[in-house]
């Protein structure tokens, strides 16, 4: 039977202190996000009403001394960016997924690996605008489709998204134990059943989270909008058309000089984190059942 030596004083010391310096750093991350997300709804709470979530931006300007003024609400933008922002995350999730298994599963460190991981990470760093101007120069100048267009700002947001998927899914798949692979090889199941019966599901989760941190930062993007889905006032659904969106409702706003359709910007910049949060807690309730089962 073997003994396990005691822990030594020095280690329990060196212990507490990294303990206490980890809890240190997470409460000095937790307060900027503490107060920036403290001011937003104390700035935007006010707008919110039924009519807010119900009714579309009329484009009227309140002037001082109006007793009734109607600016609308945001629904047309809301509708917009779920619109969008689905369809953006249907084409970058799967494409991300797929490139990230053939870099983990096949690829590995051969010289066209190497030269996708390089140009993903350069498409990591490229500013969003470039990615509007890409979609602008190549799909409205070229007259692909017609005009501005809702399907148009979800490619530019796709764009936007890819590298984010992939870089996020490349880690979480090469964390998965080359052993659970080795097994099912072993038992005589083809390679594409080991990716889709034992890698993929063992790492779901992992996937999941990088799935929602792409979409949390194409939902807040406003460039690249501007130069593909443009803006529409009025509710539409239709992606071959120009669509409304929370970051252009809030771009549009917040320039007005008028307290109410500000209030309305800073109502709209609430909504739009609430969504993200709520679509997070959603996914992250879903993974902890599945875990379960």
């Amino acid at each position: 039977m073997t003994v396990l030596a005691p822990v030594s004083r020095r280690r329990r010391v060196t212990d507490r202190l990294m303990r206490g310096s980890l809890l240190a750093g997470t409460l000095v991350a937790l307060v900027p996000l503490f107060l920036v997300i403290s001011y937003v709804i104390g700035q935007g709470i006010g707008a919110w009403s039924w009519d807010f979530f119900t009714t579309d931006p009329t484009g009227r300007t309140c002037f001082p001394g109006q007793t009734t003024c109607e600016i609308g609400g945001v629904r047309s933008a809301i509708v917009g960016t779920v619109l969008m922002v689905g369809l953006a995350t249907a084409i970058a999730v799967p494409l991300g997924i797929c490139a990230a298994l053939y870099l983990v599963e096949y690829g590995k460190s051969s010289r066209f690996a190497n030269l996708v991981r390089y140009f993903v990470d350069v498409m990591t760093g490229v500013p969003s605008i470039v990615f509007g101007l890409f979609v602008y120069i190549t799909l409205i100048l070229a007259g692909v489709g017609g005009g501005f267009a809702g399907w148009k700002g979800g490619v530019a947001l796709a764009l936007l998204m890819l590298p984010v998927v992939v870089r996020s899914s490349e880690v979480v798949l090469a964390l998965v134990p080359d052993g659970l692979r080795e097994a099912a090889l072993a038992l005589g199941a083809p390679r594409w059943r080991v990716m889709t019966r034992v890698v993929l599901p063992t790492a779901l989760p992992g996937l999941i989270t990088g799935a929602l941190l792409a979409v949390a930062r194409a939902a807040g993007e406003t460039a690249p909008l501007l130069f593909t889905a443009f803006s529409l006032r009025e509710l539409s659904t239709d992606l071959g058309n120009q669509m409304n969106s929370l970051p252009i409702q809030i771009f549009n706003d917040v320039q007005a000089p008028n307290d109410a359709i500000v209030e309305r910007a800073w109502g709209a910049a609430l909504a739009l984190v609430t969504m993200i949060l709520l679509l997070t807690t959603i996914a992250r309730l879903a993974q902890r059942r599945s875990r379960l089962r």
